[in-house]
């Protein structure tokens, strides 16, 4: 079978994971590193190979090179297709490795099939389309938390590449880099548990019921667009068509009335607890299990019965 090149981001997160499972279904499936990553577990994960690009001219600088090697490993490899995160960075490596190859791009998807065929979400997930690259192969990029990832160990063979980009490549450098500072919870896309607060929060010092029944479960915390805008949460933890995509164990929305933009990014979560004072509140015609009730009389209560448990 032809290769399926896996376009790996710094470290190997869930979103690597799942495009390795996706990519099972198009041929066999191949790693693209950029500077150090777990081999390991790409390999558990199914990479047969997995190729290394390494050095200032790529770790120093911003995509360019990045979309650079990628396409000559096209020309090299001749893949079945590609596939990339559907993250900032994904995203803009495929942009350009598709203008770089003259090449059909296919962004979003939730499903591929074997003839690369893919599955889209449209208008915050109310439509699914399918769609097809009409020229070259298929460049793909897959939305994260859209597939349960499954291990499939594989060789997992090492290949150096050799690195050769023009100046044109290098018109932004990277000239520091700040490690973010990560407390207890988990990170928000991985989390199997996400504990969301929305506007029925009121206000941002509100938002530590929302973290504190997070952390007695063990989950992350989200909020939804109307909360972020409100300036009750850092954009960063937004979930919903225009943030973050989640797909958790558990979902537990607290004063989120269920706008269809939220509803895309966390619809496809496996348990939805509801907690909203409006019983007409579109929430629930997700969720699970419902509370139509006073969150802050809901919480406390939830949370003191967690605590007797542990």
């Amino acid at each position: 079978m032809a290769e399926v090149l896996v376009v790996v981001e710094a470290g190997v997160k869930k979103v690597t994971l799942e495009m390795l499972t996706v990519a099972r279904a198009l041929g066999t499936p191949s790693a693209v590193v950029f500077g150090e990553a777990d081999t390991a577990k790409l390999a558990e994960y199914g990479a047969e190979k997995i190729y290394v690009a390494a050095g200032a001219d790529v770790e120093d600088y911003l995509v360019a090179p990045k979309a650079t090697v990628v396409a000559s490993l096209v020309k090299q490899v001749q893949p079945a297709a590609v596939l990339l995160g559907a993250t900032q960075e994904g995203k803009e490596i495929a942009g350009r490795l598709a203008v770089k190859l003259d090449n059909g791009l296919l962004t979003d998807a939730v499903a591929v099939d074997a003839d690369g065929t893919a599955t889209q979400g449209i208008f915050a997930g109310s439509a699914v389309v399918k769609s097809k690259v009409t020229k070259g192969l298929p460049i793909i990029t897959i939305r994260p938390n859209s597939t349960t990832p499954e291990a499939a160990p594989a060789a997992g063979t090492v290949e150096q590449l050799t690195v050769a980009v023009d100046d044109a490549d290098k018109l932004t450098k990277v000239v520091e880099r700040v490690a973010e500072k990560k407390g207890s919870r988990p990170e928000l896309t991985e989390a199997s548990i996400v504990v969301s607060g929305g506007r029925g929060v009121g206000s941002g010092d509100n938002f530590k019921l929302v973290e504190e029944l997070a952390d007695l479960l063990g989950g992350a915390v989200g909020a939804s667009r109307a909360a972020v805008d409100s300036g009750f949460y850092p954009h960063q933890f937004q979930v919903g068509q225009t943030g973050k995509t989640v797909s958790p164990q558990l979902y537990v929305a607290l004063g989120i009335s269920g706008a269809i933009q939220h509803r895309a990014g966390m619809q496809t979560s496996k348990t939805i607890v509801a907690v909203n004072k409006d019983a007409e509140a579109p929430i629930f015609e997700l969720a699970d299990y419902g509370v139509v009730g006073d969150l802050f009389k809901v919480v406390p209560q939830a949370a003191e019965e967690i605590r007797k448990r542990k």
